[in-house]
């Protein structure tokens, strides 16, 4: 442990420069008398590192000295070099320097190193795009970027879910990408942020005002804001659980795109059906899923639900019957 820490001090104070030994101690976790143990512990190995005492002093490196990367741990190396798509960053244009930047630290590594990293490209990679999920390219990103990063007003329309739509002046904070869907963090009034999918932005306009950025922990508020989503989903549309007989022809959906959300009872029928308990996230979203299973799906619990399909599926009949569709 001691090993990591004084590594951690090195790397500190390489990217902060001088730091008072009570904000190394906060960011260590450990006392002031420890944090001085460990300068005088690196001192004695060779490192320049120096304590200025008084009015503007503190701990710092020798502004020449340059860390080198053998320090780096089995799980640091997996963290930085372990294969992924970046399509985010692709996005943002900053694939190469991404690339480069990944170059740049394997070729300081020390060749042992270097090996274990090729070892570990060749059987690690992650995709985090969800299975059909539909990519949302946006014009408006490169816009969009320069708004947040000079702190610009934008004015927005925008496609609100349920409602009318949004059209007004928005304080453009930051830019989030979740499974590779953008958002824009935007305050609308004072106080009031909001998030804004890109792909329902009809229309934007960069202005030439400019807002007062206000302190923001934009990893802190979109955990939040993620967390009551959530919340405030699970509420308005309930889970709803439904026994289905499924036939060996329709079970195939159920893997494909509710893993996770459904159970086996027993063991297939001789015909080859299953029993599933089914986990939907509404009323509504189980009737429109087994609406298009047809008559691969029979419905054995809830009574409520074979009644909602039957409703919706005779009211569609008597659409086309009609012509009034």
């Amino acid at each position: 442990m001691r090993a990591d820490r004084l590594i951690t001090l090195m790397l500190l104070l390489h990217s902060r420069g001088r730091m008072t030994a009570q904000c190394i101690a906060q960011h260590l976790e450990v006392s002031e008398r420890t944090v001085y143990r460990d300068v005088d512990a690196l001192s004695s190995a060779g490192v320049p590192i120096y304590v200025q005492p008084g009015v503007g002093g503190g701990v710092f490196l020798d502004e020449h000295y340059r860390i080198s990367l053998t320090g780096l741990s089995h799980a640091e190396l997996q963290a930085l070099f372990v294969e992924s798509k970046t399509r985010p960053l692709a996005d943002l244009g900053l694939e190469r320097a991404e690339e480069a930047t990944l170059l740049k630290l394997f070729a300081a590594l020390p060749s042992v190193q270097q090996a274990e990293v090729e070892r570990l490209r060749s059987r690690f990679f992650i995709d985090p795009a969800n299975w059909f999920q539909v990519i949302e390219p946006s014009a408006l990103l490169p816009t969009l970027q320069q708004a947040v990063w000079e702190d610009r007003v934008v004015e927005i329309k925008y496609q609100v879910v349920e409602g009318e739509m949004f059209e007004g002046a928005v304080n453009a904070y930051a830019l989030v990408a979740k499974a590779n869907i953008w958002y824009l963090v935007a305050e609308k009034s004072e106080g009031e942020f909001r998030n804004y999918r890109l792909g329902r932005i009809k229309e934007m306009r960069l202005t030439d005002q400019r807002f007062v950025r206000q302190p923001f922990d934009l990893a802190a508020y979109w955990e939040e804001s993620c967390r009551r989503f959530e919340q405030i989903s699970a509420q308005r549309f309930p889970p709803y659980v439904a026994l289905l007989r499924v036939k060996p022809g329709a079970f195939w959906y159920f893997p494909g795109f509710l893993e996770g959300h459904y159970e086996q009872i027993g063991g297939a029928s001789i015909e080859g059906s299953v029993m599933l308990r089914v986990t939907f996230d509404s009323l509504a979203d189980a009737r429109t899923r087994i609406l298009g299973l047809g008559t691969g799906v029979e419905i054995l619990e809830s009574e409520e639900l074979r009644q909602s399909v039957i409703e919706t599926a005779r009211a569609v009949l008597q659409a086309y019957e009609s012509g009034n569709h």
